[in-house]
């Protein structure tokens, strides 16, 4: 009796012995992608955001110093960049999940073949977004009177001239956040039509008969609580989307740094001091902020749609 127990014993641990070798062999691929191209870019920039690198000689270390300069002397990042940035994540980040849910549920209400058309038609400004900015955006807020916003305003009387608005700190800033949620449809919205489309239909059978009276109670009480890791995952991509969106602004003025700063963002800062002033120690500081309030918005997103035991 001792001998086959014994024997089971074994038996099992061959197996889950087994188990967890398959399970390395198939997250292998993913680890050693995320370790090559994530965690070890990210360890490599902390590192450097304590020295003064200038990308040909040996690393100095400063201790705080690049932090203590960013919040303290960086004038620039304090008045312009900062603000620009957080700003422009709050409105598009939120903005971007909220219109992704929106055009999703739309989109499911269709047949199956006008859903695919609409849905890829949704999709692809995500895909070649610099080249429709440069060739529809800069077309549509031209500042000479081919402009078709300055072309619609002048015909009805509501301006004398043309306005620059891709030059005017006034416009620009509001240009970017309409371009920018334009251009949010991304995986973040096609999870989201896979989320809507496996929600068990049999929930929206029984909360009618429990008292469910509209379209908008069905996706206020059903669809949303049963896709939150859709929502979840559309949330943070449309937050690292909008943290990561440093082109738009000089795309749109043809001008880097923008005029008066106006579209500046984070990204555009770190690109300045790592490939124009090569300040890499500097730059690497400026980009571990920016880490920092990507983590610290998905932590928050994670905190609204995460499932509470």
């Amino acid at each position: 009796m001792a001998k086959k127990k014994t024997e089971q014993v074994r038996d099992k641990a061959l197996v889950l012995n087994g188990d967890f070798a398959t399970s390395m062999v198939l997250l292998a691929p993913y680890v050693i992608l995320f370790t090559l191209f994530i965690a070890v870019p990210v360890c490599i920039a902390v590192g450097l955001s304590f020295t003064y690198f200038d990308a040909i000689n040996t690393p100095d270390f400063v201790g705080l110093d690049n932090y203590i300069s960013l919040f303290t002397q960086d004038n620039i990042f304090m008045k312009y960049i900062l603000p620009n940035t957080l700003k422009y994540a709050i409105i598009v980040g939120p903005g971007g999940c909220i219109l992704s849910f929106i055009l999703a549920w739309m989109v499911t209400q269709l047949p199956r073949i006008p859903r695919t058309v609409l849905s890829l038609a949704i999709y692809t400004p995500s895909m070649v977004g610099p080249l429709m900015v440069q060739f529809v955006w800069r077309t549509i807020f031209a500042g000479e009177q081919r402009g078709i916003v300055n072309a619609f305003l002048l015909q009805h009387g509501w301006i004398d001239q043309p306005i620059a608005f891709l030059m005017d700190a006034r416009y620009l800033p509001t240009i970017m956040i309409i371009v920018s949620l334009w251009s949010a449809m991304g995986i973040g919205f096609l999870s989201m039509i896979a989320g809507i489309l496996n929600v068990n239909t049999e929930l929206y059978e029984a909360a009618y008969v429990d008292g469910i009276k509209n379209r908008f109670q069905e996706v206020i009480y059903i669809t949303i609580p049963s896709m939150k890791p859709q929502m979840l995952f559309g949330a943070v991509m449309a937050i690292v989307n909008a943290f990561n969106i440093g082109w738009i602004g000089p795309t749109l003025s043809g001008m880097n740094p923008t005029p008066n700063y106006s579209g500046q963002l984070i990204l555009n800062h770190i690109e300045d001091y790592a490939f124009s002033r090569f300040e890499m120690g500097y730059a690497a500081a400026v980009s571990v902020v920016l880490l920092i309030m990507v983590w610290l918005f998905s932590k928050l997103a994670g905190a609204l749609f995460t499932e509470k035991n």
